[in-house]
């Protein structure tokens, strides 16, 4: 799978789970400072990841702030992309069921690498509900404005 994965700075959580996704065999696009010698700041690196799923570079996203509300909030500013916020798998797996969520973002100030995996794959293995009402849930949050 492609993935994008940003984040305003390294920490263990950030490399835990980029070596897990990589380990896995998932195709990586990295964004701010996962990439050696770029200082971009979260509302960039937030929207520039989040631009790598609507734009079609990546399948989905996993993004990393300390707190996690800044890059929520920047991500879902880019048009297409649903980013939630999740500290544990299973708020994870009902993003993507409910919400149909493309973007991840985890908190690094409050998941710890073991979470953050765990998350992070349970994100992935996840499909989008089907139901009516996930369906159509999700078309009045697309057409809001």
């Amino acid at each position: 799978m492609r993935i994008a994965v940003g984040s305003d700075m390294r920490q263990p959580v950030t490399d835990a789970v980029v070596a897990w996704l990589r380990d896995q065999g998932h195709e990586l696009q990295l964004f701010g400072p996962l990439v050696e010698g770029d200082d971009t700041e979260w509302a960039e690196a937030s929207a520039a990841t989040a631009r790598a799923v609507t734009r079609g570079g990546a399948e989905v996203a996993v993004l990393f702030c300390w707190s996690g509300t800044g890059a929520c909030i920047a991500a879902n500013k880019v048009a297409g992309a649903r980013a939630a916020l999740c500290g544990d798998a299973e708020t994870a797996r009902l993003a993507r069921k409910y919400n149909h969520a493309n973007v991840l973002v985890l908190s690094m100030r409050a998941t710890s690498p073991a979470v953050a995996v765990e998350t992070t794959e349970a994100f992935l293995a996840a499909p989008w509900g089907e139901d009516d009402f996930d369906i159509r849930n999700v078309q009045v949050v697309d057409a809001l404005q």
